[in-house]
């Protein structure tokens, strides 16, 4: 349980799959469509869950490096691009995600440490962990 309750994002969804969200704060207003892969129709301009859980799990996840990486003294470049992923399970469907993470400044050893620490940090690694499959890959330049 949390202690202290720092910040709360409000989002409301109205349509299910073939609707919209919009959080509180109006800085998102977005049409949702379910992609054709799922049965829906492609429509430009819409997006889904799997790609809001996306943008947000690979920017969380980047902070969550960046925090590791600070805390270990090594300066860096990161970037996180997330892939989700729906599909069938013996209970129906769920969810897993990939994260390539590429990070400059540090050895292939030290990098991979420093994803290991960044997913026992992120808050949606947390909150993932035990619930979906979750796979780190990890390159450096």
């Amino acid at each position: 349980m949390m202690s202290k309750i720092l910040y709360t994002a409000k989002a409301t969804a109205e349509g299910g799959r073939e609707g919209s969200v919009k959080t509180d704060s109006e800085t998102l207003d977005l049409d949702l469509a379910m992609p054709s892969s799922l049965g829906g129709e492609d429509k430009t301009g819409a997006t889904n869950p799997e790609e809001l859980f996306a943008a947000g799990y690979a920017a969380c996840f980047d902070s969550a490096l960046q925090l590791a990486a600070s805390q270990a003294k090594k300066e860096i470049t990161s970037r996180v691009s997330s892939e989700i992923s729906i599909g069938k399970q013996t209970d129906g469907l769920g969810l897993s995600a990939k994260l390539h993470v590429d990070i400059e400044g540090v050895t292939q050893e030290e990098a991979e440490e420093l994803v290991e620490k960044a997913h026992n940090l992120c808050p949606y690694s947390k909150a993932t962990r035990g619930n979906m499959e979750v796979d780190l890959e990890t390159t450096t330049k």
